[in-house]
């Protein structure tokens, strides 16, 4: 199995339960949870050995962000303890037609108000395999746009893959803003969360034209091109039908062939939060154990279907339970 590091805020999120608004509710549900703790999740899951570092205040939320890694075998070794507060999110859980809403209350965070690296780079990157990151971190400062940069470099020195999610936010930073920033960070990048989106708002890639059957093909082709030292791209086609029930494809371009998982229909979905993540995941633990690439897209899209059935942020399921859902089907009893 590999070593990971992954970086990143780790927030406290308040959910309503379906059907009740946050003006009306008198209780929420607490979690923790982060893109790229949510990957570490996963990844510690599997077997591998990971590593979460980012920055908590020293009472009684960041003890709980401690355990609640460690519960899933994350090391904390790097988790950094100090600042004023531990970010956090409300969640109004969507029902039907009505779409789940995030109200953000990050700012002045312990990990948003860091101006310098704080850990040694050189111990933090040791004997490490991937270096996973997304765009959510740069867009917290500019002083996380230069840190993130950094700490890509020096994972890359010390002969690290780069996994990077670029995870764009639009209540977090620009459109503007964020394609500035991203497109001096990949250069660095040799595994990439992006899709249509992406390459049409943030990456500057002409639209596809009218002819092409395949749109999401001619965008990976075209993102290749700008970004040549990418060896894998990799997103989600998802179709909403409601907040309750969506279909979900993976898709990876890899070795400048195009893979494509198979058709998931997720209903009802329990909590969709953190499904992107375990989908990350499941294509960096595929990178990790050598899978052929439609195995990996195979198994990272059952990984974030199952996600979508649990509460929480994180991932829950175990390599073997990935496998078994691959092998089954939906819905089987399993004995």
């Amino acid at each position: 199995m590999g070593k990971v590091v992954t970086l990143g805020e780790i927030m406290l999120r308040l959910s309503t339960t379906q059907g009740t608004r946050i003006i009306k509710s008198e209780q929420f549900r607490a979690d923790y949870g982060g893109g790229e703790a949510n990957v570490a999740i996963s990844l510690a899951n599997y077997g591998h050995e990971t590593i979460f570092a980012s920055k908590v205040p020293t009472h009684a939320l960041g003890d709980a962000v401690q355990k609640h890694l460690q519960s899933y075998g994350v090391s904390t070794n790097y988790l950094l303890r100090g600042g004023k507060r531990l970010g956090t999110y409300y969640m109004e859980a969507g029902v039907g037609e009505r779409a789940a809403s995030v109200i953000y209350d990050r700012a002045g965070s312990s990990f948003a108000t860091m101006t310098e690296i704080e850990w040694s780079l050189e111990n933090l990157f040791e004997g490490v395999d991937i270096f996973h990151v997304s765009g959510i971190t740069p867009a917290l400062s500019s002083e996380w746009q230069q840190m993130t940069k950094k700490l890509m470099e020096a994972a890359k020195e010390s002969g690290c893959l780069i996994s990077f999610d670029i995870n764009y936010r639009g209540k977090l930073w620009t459109q503007a803003e964020a394609s500035r920033v991203i497109k001096q960070l990949l250069p660095l990048v040799d595994i990439c969360s992006a899709g249509e989106m992406d390459a049409l708002y943030l990456l500057g890639v002409d639209k596809a034209p009218e002819e092409e059957t395949e749109s999401l093909i001619y965008y990976y082709q075209k993102m290749q091109e700008k970004f040549p030292m990418i060896k894998a791209f990799y997103s989600t086609k998802r179709k909403v039908y409601s907040a309750s029930a969506n279909q979900l494809v993976g898709t990876l371009w890899m070795d400048e062939t195009y893979f494509e998982s198979q058709v998931h229909e997720i209903e009802p979905i329990v909590d969709r939060v953190g499904g992107g993540d375990a989908f990350a995941g499941g294509i960096l633990h595929g990178m990790l154990t050598d899978m052929p690439p439609q195995e990996i897209i195979n198994f990272a899209t059952a990984a974030s279907a199952l996600k979508h059935t649990v509460h929480g942020d994180c991932n829950q399921f175990s390599q073997e339970e990935v496998t078994q859902f691959l092998t089954c089907g939906s819905g089987k009893i399993i004995r």
